[in-house]
C-alpha cells in the first residue's frame, strides 16, 4: 500500500517512483530486528533502564526543537545520517513504560491524587509540552488519552481522572484557537464542501476514494486519487486509497486485524503475570489501536484532522520502528503468560 500510495506522487516530485517503498523497507526490516531482540528479551529487566530511557526521550525532543528538520511548517524530526528520527514516536513507548513502571511501584498510593498520581501527570505533561512545541497536536492528544485511561486502568481515582481532563479541554480549545490551520481543519470537518477547494478538498478527496471503491475496489494500483489528488495518501490518508482499491471488504479486514490486535493485547495484559506486564500490554495496544481508530475515523469524516499515521501500514520509517519494537515487548509478555500456563 505504501507502493500504490506513493509511487506516482514519488515519481512526479522526486524522479522515482521506488523512493518511498525503499525507505520502508529499510524501517521494515530494521523494525523485524527490534521486533525479534524485543520479543526474546525479558521485559521485567526494562524496569532498571526507565530512568535512562525517560532522559534520553527527554533530551531527543529537546534536540529536536533545536536541530530538527523542519517540514511544512512543523519541527519534529531528526536527521541521523541518511534516515529521519520522529522522536515523539518514541515518546508514546516511554510514556506506556514509565506509567507501567510508575504504578507498579506506587500501586497502594495510586488513590492519592498528590502521593500517588499528580508525578506522572507531570512527568507526562513535560513530555507533552515538549511534543506540543514540535506544532504537533495529534500525538499529545493521543498520549494524554492513553495516560488518562492507564491511570484509570491503574486504579487511580475516577474523580481524580475526571477533573484532570476536564481541566486540560480549556488548554485544548486554546491549542486549537491559537493556530488558524488547526481552527480551520475543525470549521471544515464541520462541513468540507463549504470551501471544496480549499481547506476542505483534503476531506471530500478522502471521501471519494472511500466512495468510488464500492464493495470490492478498483484494484490494487489502480486508484485515481492518489495520482496527486489526494494529499498525504502515504501516510495519514493511506486508509482512504485501502478504500478504493479493496472496497468495504478491504477497509472491513483492516478493521478486523485492529479488533485481534485488541482481543489478544487486552487478553496478554488481564493474564499477564505481573502489574508492569499487564499495564505495558494494556498500555501498547490501547496505543496502536486508539491510533488506528482515529486515523480511521479522520478518512471518514467522523472527526477532524489529527495528523496521526495508520498504524504498522502508512509510510513513516520512525512509526514502524517503534511500533515492532512494542509489539515485541507484547509478544515477549505473551510468551511469560505462555510458559507460565504451561
Amino acid at each position: 500500500m505504501v507502493y500504490s500510495s506513493s509511487a506516482i506522487m514519488s515519481n512526479f516530485k522526486y524522479g522515482s517512483s521506488t523512493l518511498f517503498i525503499l525507505k520502508q523497507f529499510i524501517g521494515v526490516v530494521l523494525g523485524t530486528i527490534l521486533f525479534i531482540i524485543f520479543s526474546n528479551f525479558d521485559y521485567n529487566k526494562l524496569r532498571k533502564y526507565m530512568i535512562p530511557l525517560l532522559i534520553f526521550t527527554l533530551v531527543l525532543l529537546v534536540m529536536v526543537l533545536v536541530f530538527g528538520k523542519s517540514v511544512a511548517g512543523a519541527k519534529r524530526w531528526l536527521k541521523i545520517g541518511p534516515l529521519n528520527f520522529q522522536p515523539s514516536e518514541l515518546a508514546k513507548i516511554t510514556v506506556i513504560l514509565y506509567l507501567a513502571w510508575y504504578i507498579d511501584r506506587r500501586k497502594s498510593k495510586i488513590k492519592n491524587f498528590k502521593e500517588g498520581i499528580l508525578k506522572p501527570f507531570i512527568v507526562v505533561g513535560v513530555i507533552l509540552l515538549l511534543i506540543f512545541l514540535e506544532s504537533d497536536l495529534g500525538v499529545p492528544f493521543l498520549i494524554f488519552v492513553t495516560t488518562i485511561i492507564i491511570l484509570f486502568i491503574g486504579g487511580a481515582r475516577f474523580l481524580h481522572i475526571s477533573c484532570t481532563f476536564i481541566a486540560v479541554i480549556p488548554v485544548i480549545i486554546y491549542a486549537i484557537i491559537k493556530e488558524p490551520y488547526r481552527l480551520k481543519r475543525f470549521i471544515t470537518f464541520l462541513n468540507p464542501w463549504a470551501d471544496p477547494k480549499g481547506s476542505g478538498y483534503q476531506l471530500i478527496q478522502s471521501l471519494m476514494a472511500m466512495g468510488s471503491g464500492g464493495f470490492w475496489g478498483v484494484g490494487l494500483g489502480k486508484s485515481t486519487i492518489k495520482m496527486l489528488f489526494l494529499p498525504e495518501a502515504h501516510t495519514d490518508f493511506i486508509f482512504p486509497i485501502i478504500g478504493e482499491e479493496f472496497g468495504l471488504l478491504g477497509t472491513s479486514i483492516v478493521l478486523l486485524l485492529f479488533l485481534s490486535l485488541f482481543y489478544y493485547g487486552t487478553k496478554i495484559a488481564i493474564n499477564a503475570k505481573n502489574l508492569f506486564g499487564s499495564i505495558t500490554a494494556f498500555g501498547i495496544t490501547l496505543t496502536i489501536v486508539l491510533q488506528s481508530v482515529i486515523n480511521m475515523s479522520v478518512s471518514v469524516g467522523l472527526i477532524p484532522t489529527k495528523g496521526l499515521s495508520l498504524p504498522f501500514i502508512s509510510f513513516g520509517g520512525s512509526s514502524i520502528l517503534i511500533a515492532m519494537a512494542s509489539m515485541g515487548i507484547l509478544i515477549n509478555i505473551g510468551k511469560q503468560l505462555k510458559e507460565r500456563n504451561e
